[in-house]
């Protein structure tokens, strides 16, 4: 059974910084489209940012776009999400997911594992 376990999430204040990680525990980690979805109270999860399998192609959400960086290590099973100058509306649950995919998804539908979240809160 493929488990997804987050960390690093928590308390920052708005400018702050944040690094989430992922550990994926699966053999097929290298093969996996990875991604880092998120949701706030009330509203639709969103994926905000997703990496291929090589981690040679990424995408992300305008939103996020320059503040944060997807990578990983299929070394260590393990993808990051580096995220910096936070703002007040990146408060939400983050969520890693995996896709058995080459391509570079970044819809819900095409991820077939999911973590439990982990918070992430910015204050002002």
């Amino acid at each position: 059974q493929v488990q997804l376990v987050e960390s690093g999430g928590g308390l920052v204040q708005a400018g702050g910084s944040l690094r989430l990680s992922c550990a994926v525990s699966s053999r097929s980690f290298s093969s996996y489209a990875m991604g880092w979805f998120r949701q706030a109270p009330g509203k639709e999860r969103e994926c905000v940012a997703a990496i291929n399998w090589s981690g040679g192609d990424t995408y992300y959400a305008d939103s996020v776009k320059g503040r944060f960086t997807i990578s990983r290590d299929n070394a260590k099973n393990t993808v990051y999400l580096q995220m910096d100058s936070l703002k007040l509306e990146d408060t939400a649950v983050y969520y890693c997911a995996a896709a058995i995919n080459y391509g570079l998804p970044y819809r819900m539908p095409e991820y077939f594992y999911w973590g439990q979240g982990t918070q992430v809160t910015v204050s002002s």
